[in-house]
């Protein structure tokens, strides 16, 4: 074996030595952050980059989390984004350029957010116009940057509506199926995944893909529910329902919880009556009734006025029925059979009579009063919880009023989903029971507060509840996952983290994509 002599340096040449190794480090500086934006300049897109105002980018409904990029993305069209992308993965491991999608800004920890990287309004992505498809299995082709108001509004100018909801439809389709996407109507139709028909996806490489169950079905299941990891929702054909008219909107109480799951247990098995089904928790609320009379009607004004709710933990159950004006009595009478069949307390029977439109739209309402009083742009610590239904009442018993002891600082929600609506070929990760809870701790925290309703109480009320978990083994999954390790992903994915990671490597093998979401680190080579 041969050696070769190392000779080692004067002062002279130490120097020069240093200084030669400065500028190598300055260089490799500049080649991965400001070579890197100029590069972006020459790219042959519709759109255009935005270099110096990207201080939207870095904020969200969160606002807990704020990463500046180095560049937005307003795209005109889907070529744009996948030429961009193409171009971070032909660059390789020498640059640690990613890219974030961003929607409506409506995430809770950063996830749409990329750290000295790309984010993508899409919001400004431009293409064919929405397009309403009738006939026996109605449809809608729509852009990924679409809001979902926008497209409840188009459908039912042919009297037609998407099947599943979110509470709040100012959101983005490609921002509600890359989680998702929960609401009352989940119980019969499944979450928002289960209604789409076909996807148009930029992959982490920037390839556009067509997919479906039957065309590169293997993609199409792996970005639904799949954190943005393996593509960029770009279109989407979402499955569409005759819409009705008029909605009778129900709010019941109960001061129980083992009658109140059981209620709601019972509606959501079988052919329910109603069309909606959810519930909340309200924890030492004064004058709850009074405050429902702005916008429901007691069906007994005199026991509804002698009801109190001072410091106790009641659960509500909230339900709605669809239909048209001239099914008035049938639906009245169906309404009142499957009301009797349930064990709430007889004087809480509150009842409003709403605009379709206006009833999926509701929460928007809320958000109007709260940007009104400067309530909107708030921090919003959200934990958003999956349990097992054989956990539940341990859940209830433990959190309910002992960890929680009021809710002042948001609402509570918590209803039961049926397991069978869900596809299990999706990347989202349930409970294995064939019921299981979505708990909703919709948070808003009070800045400078440094009670119970300020961030860092809500926080740590939070992990008691996280703690409370695991420790009691419920086997519960996030909603809207958050961690800060791999471990942590590991653990939540369970027997499909190894699924995951394959379609990882399939799909953006440089993990270039939502690295917002803290999952996966792009390999950089340094040499």
């Amino acid at each position: 074996m041969r050696y070769t002599l190392v000779s080692f340096p004067t002062q002279n040449n130490m120097l020069f030595f240093i200084v030669l190794f400065l500028s190598c480090v300055t260089i490799k500086i500049n080649l991965c952050f400001s070579g890197i934006p100029s590069s972006l300049k020459t790219l042959p897109i519709h759109g255009h980059f935005n270099f110096e105002q990207v201080e939207h980018a870095a904020k969200d409904f969160g606002n807990r989390y704020s990463f500046l990029p180095l560049a937005v993305l307003h795209p005109k069209s889907v070529s744009d984004i996948a030429t961009t992308v193409k171009h971070i993965w032909q660059m390789g491991g020498v640059s640690e350029l990613r890219v974030a999608a961003r929607g409506h800004g409506h995430s809770l920890q950063g996830q749409a957010q990329a750290h000295r990287g790309v984010v993508i309004n899409m919001e400004s992505l431009q293409g064919p116009q929405m397009k309403v498809h009738t006939g026996n299995f109605p449809y809608v082709d729509v852009s990924g940057g679409e809001l979902w108001i926008n497209i409840l509004r188009e459908s039912l100018k042919h009297g037609l509506a998407p099947k599943s909801w979110t509470d709040y439809l100012h959101l983005t389709v490609g921002g509600t199926l890359s989680n998702a996407g929960i609401s009352g109507q989940a119980f019969r139709h499944g979450p928002q995944i289960s209604n789409v028909y076909q996807l148009e996806v930029v992959t982490g490489k920037g390839e556009v893909v067509n997919c479906s169950e039957k065309q590169n079905s293997d993609l199409f299941y792996s970005v639904l529910g799949g954190l943005g990891q393996f593509g960029i929702i770009t279109r989407a054909r979402i499955s569409l329902e005759p819409a009705a008219e008029m909605v009778k909107w129900i709010r019941v109480l109960y001061t129980d919880f083992a009658t109140f799951a059981r209620d709601q247990e019972k509606l959501i098995s079988g052919e329910s009556a109603f069309d909606y089904i959810e519930g909340f928790v309200i924890i030492n609320r004064t004058g709850l009734l009074n405050n429902w009379r702005s916008s429901f009607s007691p069906q007994d004004p005199v026991q509804a006025s002698q009801f109190k709710s001072d410091g106790r933990t009641l659960f509500c159950l909230e339900l709605a029925k669809y239909f048209n004006p001239e099914q008035m009595a049938l639906v009245n009478q169906e309404i009142k059979s499957s009301l009797s069949q349930l064990n709430h307390i007889p004087s809480t029977l509150f009842l409003s009579e709403v605009p379709y439109i206006e009833f999926l739209d509701r929460v928007h309402i809320s958000e109007i009063k709260l940007r009104s009083r400067g309530l909107w742009d708030v921090p919003h610590p959200w934990l958003n919880l999956l349990i097992p239904r054989s956990k539940i009442h341990s859940f209830a018993q433990q959190v309910f009023g002992n960890i929680h002891t009021d809710t002042s600082s948001g609402p509570i929600l918590i209803y039961p989903l049926n397991k069978s609506k869900w596809d299990n070929r999706t990347s989202v990760v349930t409970p294995e029971e064939d019921v299981f809870y979505l708990v909703a701790f919709l948070s808003s925290a009070v800045p400078s507060s440094t009670g119970s309703d300020g961030l860092e109480q809500i926080l740590i009320r939070n992990q008691r509840i996280l703690d409370f978990c695991e420790i009691a083994g419920l086997g519960v999954k996030q909603y809207l996952p958050h961690y800060s390790t791999q471990e942590e992903w590991k653990s939540h994915f369970g027997v499909y983290w190894e699924a995951f990671i394959q379609r990882k490597s399939t799909y953006d093998p440089l993990a270039i994509l939502a690295p917002g979401q803290r999952i996966f680190q792009k390999p950089v080579a340094y040499s």
